[in-house]
């Protein structure tokens, strides 16, 4: 897909290629590769600093990256991320639990990697990996950065992860919730309108009448007896 103006172009074909030019017809001002493994927050996080910085239409996802390179790992050193060992002319950070890392080239400019974040344990089908360009401005690397330290939980199949990242991760299962107990309000509905019950009725075995309001008919009179 690309924006409108076919300035910033993202493709998938086994990994994501997202790329940004000064124009439709120029190749890549900067350009980052994302792998596999990588979960979908992390892409998320970049595309969305992307789609932003086009709306603004200030161009700002074409700026040069900042001379310090602690202004793209910001959120990672707030974090807690530490320095460890690293080649002269480069700069690494690991995450305190040492799941998470990243890599930043500083010297040599004409190598395609600048600044690679990772996570996840060693291996082509475990380990996850975002790679840019030394051209890639620094505040969509830190947006990105950001989303490694976002503690917000993410939902995942338990069948989908590797047994390496399933025991490197809490994992919580998740429940469905039980349906509610239905109140009587609910089942009135369901049980219908009796018909009232008559009161004071009289039983259909009872012999009892009611009385007349009319006066009864006189009875004939009876003939005198014969003598």
């Amino acid at each position: 897909m690309t924006s409108p103006d076919h300035r910033i172009r993202i493709g998938w074909a086994g990994r994501w290629t997202i790329s940004a030019a000064p124009d439709a017809v120029s190749g890549p001002h900067w350009t980052a590769i994302v792998n596999q493994n990588t979960p979908p927050e992390l892409v998320a996080a970049l595309t969305a600093a992307l789609a932003q910085d086009w709306a603004d239409g200030q161009d700002r996802f074409l700026v040069a990256p900042s001379p310090y390179w602690a202004d793209s790992v910001a959120p990672l050193v707030a974090a807690g991320w530490e320095r460890t060992g690293a080649e002269l002319g480069t700069v690494e950070l690991a995450a305190p639990d040492g799941n998470a890392g990243v890599y930043i080239n500083r010297s040599r400019r004409e190598l395609e990697d600048g600044t690679q974040l990772w996570a996840g344990p060693p291996g082509w089908g475990n380990r996850a990996e975002i790679t840019f360009s030394p051209r890639t401005p620094s505040h969509l690397i830190a947006a990105t950065a950001a989303a490694f330290t976002d503690p917000t939980p993410v939902a995942r199949w338990r069948e989908s992860l590797h047994p390496e990242l399933a025991a490197r991760a809490q994992l919580t299962p998740v429940v469905p919730p039980r349906p509610p107990v239905p109140t009587p309000r609910d089942l009135r509905p369901r049980l219908g309108v009796r018909p009232p019950v008559p009161v004071g009725s009289i039983p259909r075995w009872s012999t009892a009448t009611t009385p007349s309001t009319t006066p009864s008919a006189a009875l004939p009179a009876r003939p005198a007896a014969r003598r």
